[in-house]
């Protein structure tokens, strides 16, 4: 099982045991679709959606079988997750990108350890031994993603791959200001 978590129930509403989820997740339509299976809390309790709405800036949800505000009030503050092999999303999540290999032309620059969120566009963080380089995971830098072969290939420019950045940073600016 491939758990990924979307949110956290909040709060409950009303009587009839519907659930307040607060999410950012991109691919909500796919996930709350009717029949499909949710899991709760850290012990994954499994539940199949029954209905789904979106109220606010809350998802709300009920569970087939559940009926009742007092089935449902113990999961509060539980965060919710779906299992990434039974759901086919139509793009790839932050997840995803996780231990892929990245490469600019033949040279490997690392592995995609972490993602960072800016409001711009994600950062994806490519960490190999003593070096770490920060890449916008956008169209201009990232050319192709194989996850067959685990890779992303990107194209660089200047100054975006720390290669050798005090090397860089000599031959452009101290060698420029001792010249003339």
């Amino acid at each position: 099982m491939n758990y990924i978590c979307i949110g956290k129930i909040v709060n409950t509403h009303g009587i009839k045991g519907e659930l307040r989820i607060i999410s950012d997740f991109p691919y909500k339509k796919e996930i709350y679709s009717q029949g499909n299976h949710l899991y709760v809390g850290r012990e994954k309790i499994k539940f199949m959606l029954n209905t789904y709405r979106h109220h606010k800036i809350f998802d709300m949800v009920t569970f087939k079988g559940i009926n009742d505000i007092n089935d449902v009030i113990k999961y509060k503050g539980e965060f919710i997750y779906f299992d990434r092999d039974e759901v086919k999303l139509p793009g790839l999540i932050d997840s995803d990108y996780i231990g892929l290999s990245v490469y600019n032309g033949n040279a490997y620059i690392g592995d995609v350890t972490s993602i960072m969120k800016s409001k711009p566009n994600d950062i994806l963080v490519v960490e190999k031994e003593n070096s770490r380089n920060l890449i916008p995971n956008i169209p201009v830098f990232i050319k192709s993603i194989d996850l067959d072969k685990k890779c992303i290939y990107i194209e660089s420019i200047e100054g975006l791959i720390n290669e050798d950045w005090c090397a860089y940073f000599i031959s452009k600016y101290v060698y420029r200001n001792i010249t003339g």
